[in-house]
């Protein structure tokens, strides 16, 4: 393994992409399609993305629904989106998954901040265990080049991670007010 400073980059950004994503999933009071792309729905013998199974839509401000492509997946896909823990109830009518959004009571919201708080975790989890990466590859690379150069490098790898934990912090910060906006 070589010491690549570019790729732990890129790897620390995506960490900071799927917190965005996921972070776009929960809720805010609102109908969006949004919500439902990051569940996962079990069908055919693997997971698949919602929007691979169905089209969503948002015909009202406060409903989604799917159009559910195969008659038989109509049950898998109702599961996930029940088994999301986004305190949605789908309610079917032959292809078609009608969902709609309730308003958000302050102890949902206090859910929804805990679960954001969740999601920023992994994702520092996620850019820490890329910074281990990097110094076991400094490690392994440090017959090759000065001890200054190691050093060096180390300390650059430490501020890409306390920068990338920053934008997470920011990220979380930001949705929690989002959340507990009324």
């Amino acid at each position: 393994m070589s010491f690549n400073k570019d790729d732990i980059k890129r790897r620390m950004e995506a960490a900071v992409e799927a917190l965005k994503h996921e972070f776009v999933g929960l809720r805010t009071g609102r109908a969006s399609t949004a919500m439902l792309e990051p569940i996962q729905v079990e069908v055919y013998g693997s997971r698949m993305p919602m929007n691979q199974v169905g089209s969503i839509s948002v015909p009202e401000p406060r409903m989604l629904t799917v159009q559910v492509w195969d008659s038989g997946s109509v049950k898998a896909v109702e599961k996930a989106i029940r088994d999301a823990n986004l305190g949605l109830n789908p309610q079917a009518e032959g292809n078609l998954i009608r969902i709609p959004v309730p308003s958000l009571t302050e102890d949902r919201r206090k859910e929804l901040v805990k679960v954001a708080g969740q999601y920023a975790e992994s994702a520092r989890v996620a850019v820490r265990n890329v910074r281990r990466d990097g110094m076991e590859g400094l490690k392994k690379v440090r017959d090759t080049m000065g001890e200054d150069e190691n050093k060096r490098l180390g300390e650059e790898v430490q501020k890409l991670t306390d920068t990338h934990i920053q934008k997470i912090d920011t990220l979380l910060v930001e949705k929690e007010k989002d959340i507990m906006t009324v």
